[in-house]
């Protein structure tokens, strides 16, 4: 038997036929020359790998699904229990509300030898949601402001019998202006006059003056001039029992000259 070996590197490709291929040999008569016929067998090794890779084939049932489960839709709220639950947080929060934010138009005005009035504005074109008037005499006042630094404290009593009034609605206060006692101070409503003083000094955003004693056509004028001051505040709200209003300097800097304090006790 002839052996074939590989002159070049392409000739190496006879090993690997020699593996799935059965050669034999015809030898002729006439001469002695050998001649190799291929031929192809039926039993292969490509038949038995190709049986190897249907027994190795995966069934359909136990393959595994890539694709990712349906995700669980969650329960839709119904908008009338969102209504209720929203009515019931507004009901909890409703003694906190009194028609002022956190920044507020604050008037200090009165005649020259009257009491002077305090008035809370959500904006200068809206009637107050809190107007006082004081004990204390505008003049008075006017001195305590020029001297420093000025801290008004209205107290009120926590009456147990009536639940659910706000702050801002008690009618009755007690007075202390630095430190010092100065009487009673009563809620007001805005009537005729005092809406009169401010919208006369509706357009002024920040600052102090005087109105003549016959700003408002009246013959009498015996009080004598209406003096004002107006200015933002920053509304402080502690909790239902206590607020603060402190006056805003338009610089910046410092603080506030003037601090209103509310407290029920």
């Amino acid at each position: 038997m002839k052996t074939i070996t590989a002159k070049s590197p392409y000739d190496s490709s006879f090993s690997f036929s020699r593996r799935y291929f059965n050669w034999k040999k015809k030898v002729e008569d006439n001469d002695d020359n050998e001649e190799e016929i291929l031929t192809f067998s039926s039993s292969s090794h490509f038949c038995e790998e190709a049986k190897e890779a249907e027994e190795l084939r995966i069934p359909e049932a136990s393959r595994v699904s890539l694709v990712p489960p349906p995700r669980k839709k969650l329960p839709i709220v119904s908008v009338s229990k969102l209504r209720s639950a929203l009515s019931v947080f507004g009901k909890n929060t409703s003694a906190y509300r009194s028609g002022l934010g956190t920044r507020v138009v604050g008037t200090l005005f009165g005649y020259r030898r009257g009491h002077v009035h305090f008035a809370f504005q959500e904006e200068a074109k809206v009637t107050p949601a809190f107007l006082i008037q004081l004990a204390t005499p505008t003049s008075v006042l006017v001195r305590e402001m020029a001297s420093g630094l000025v801290r008004i404290a209205l107290e009120c009593e926590k009456k147990m019998g009536k639940k659910g009034v706000k702050l801002l609605d008690e009618p009755v206060w007690r007075t202390y202006c630095n430190g010092k006692k100065c009487g009673f101070a009563m809620r007001r409503e805005c009537g005729a006059e005092e809406w009169k003083v401010l919208k006369a000094v509706e357009p002024i955003s920040m600052g102090a003056g005087v109105l003549p004693g016959n700003w408002n056509d009246n013959e009498a004028g015996s009080e004598g001039e209406l003096m004002y001051m107006r200015a933002k505040f920053e509304r402080v709200v502690g909790s239902k029992d206590s607020e603060a209003f402190y006056m805003m300097n338009p610089d910046g800097s410092g603080g506030p000259e003037l601090s209103v304090y509310l407290l029920r006790v």
